[in-house]
């Protein structure tokens, strides 16, 4: 076998990471902290938003998947900000720059927006 290919299969595979983001504006808003937990989603998942959803849609989906809590789909959440689904929920309880912002970050969990890989110079 390649050291490459050894190496690869000697690694442990990895868990989706989940990370944690305090909502500036909701939190001050709402007098304590808001904090969103998001998730790092699958090639599959992506893939599928990409496909359904293009231009502005796509973040607010991007956004529904990746966010674990809280629950954005939640029918009081619904209720509270008039949303007749989810994505308008979203999109009636964020501002655009939030949801671009969140959405982000749920890419940048998912491996899209960082530098993944360096070239290897000869010496």
């Amino acid at each position: 076998m390649s050291g490459t290919l050894d190496i690869l299969l000697r690694a442990e595979v990895p868990e989706p990471q989940t990370k944690q983001f305090k909502h500036k504006r909701l939190s001050k808003l709402c007098g304590e902290d808001v904090v969103f937990t998001l998730r790092e989603l699958g090639f599959s998942r992506v893939a599928d938003i990409k496909k359904l959803h293009e231009g502005e849609e796509m973040e607010v989906h991007i956004l529904l998947a990746g966010v674990v809590e809280p629950n954005l789909k939640d029918p009081a959440l619904q209720a509270k900000f008039g949303g007749a689904t989810p994505a308008e929920t979203v999109k009636a309880m964020l501002l655009p720059g939030e949801i671009e912002d969140l959405s982000r970050a749920v890419e940048k969990l998912c491996g899209y927006r960082a530098n993944t890989i360096e070239e290897i110079k000869n010496a």
